[in-house]
């Protein structure tokens, strides 16, 4: 039977002069388990001998000592046979990943299929949400940085900026004799026939109708 030990890196030692208590944690979130408490007889006499020596003047002060004695003793084989019940009882809880060796939890950092922790195997699923709802709120950002967006609606969310009439719409003219279009002014500049002008919501782009107030694809005011 092999002598080397679990969790040498990722427990602490909570034994007090009572007895023998360990905490061991997941590698990688961080979750917690502690292990049974184990009584020793050791710091049971280390206790009686305290308590002598609080009612036995300079003698007592010689049980005390002898007490520190027990202590230092508990930290030898009963200590070691503590740790590695400890251990057993941990190794029920926790999971160990073939391809890395760490020990994790099985409710947050485990994936039962690959029989590996997430970091070597990362649940797929998972990791694909994670990057849509990454990539979701990266738009939503650039979105929000880019003028030329301005206005746009994704996700339930509408990004448009307070309102300006001066960019809320633009204003356009198509030439109804040859059908030029995005003209300005009042007369085509293709063949000198006066100009039909129409709006364009500056919200979706959409033409507006003659007097419209309103948007009818966004529901945007037209300036």
């Amino acid at each position: 039977m092999s002598n080397l030990i679990s969790f040498t890196s990722n427990y602490q030692d909570k034994s007090t002069d009572q007895g023998y208590q360990f905490e061991f944690y997941c590698d990688s979130c961080g979750n917690g388990f502690t292990s049974h408490f184990k009584e020793s007889k050791l710091g049971l006499a280390s206790g009686f001998m305290k308590a002598a020596g609080g009612f036995l003047g300079h003698v007592g002060r010689e049980v005390g000592d002898g007490a520190h004695q027990v202590n230092d003793l508990m930290r030898g084989g009963n200590r070691d046979e503590s740790l590695r019940d400890a251990v057993i009882e941990a190794k029920k809880v926790f999971k160990q990943c073939s391809r890395c060796g760490s020990w994790v939890c099985p409710e947050v950092c485990w994936n039962a299929k690959a029989s590996q922790c997430v970091k070597c195997a990362p649940n797929l699923a998972k990791e694909f949400d994670a990057a849509v709802a990454t990539g979701q709120k990266d738009q939503i950002w650039r979105q929000a940085r880019d003028p030329s967006l301005i206005g746009k609606t994704m996700g339930g969310f509408n990004l448009a900026a307070p309102e300006n009439p001066a960019t809320a719409s633009t204003s356009t003219a198509t030439c109804g004799e040859c059908g030029a279009a995005n003209q300005s002014g009042k007369f085509c500049q293709e063949c000198g026939k006066p100009l039909v002008t129409k709006k364009i919501c500056g919200g979706c782009g959409a033409e507006a109708a003659a007097g419209a107030k309103f948007c009818a694809g966004c529901g945007e005011k037209i300036a």
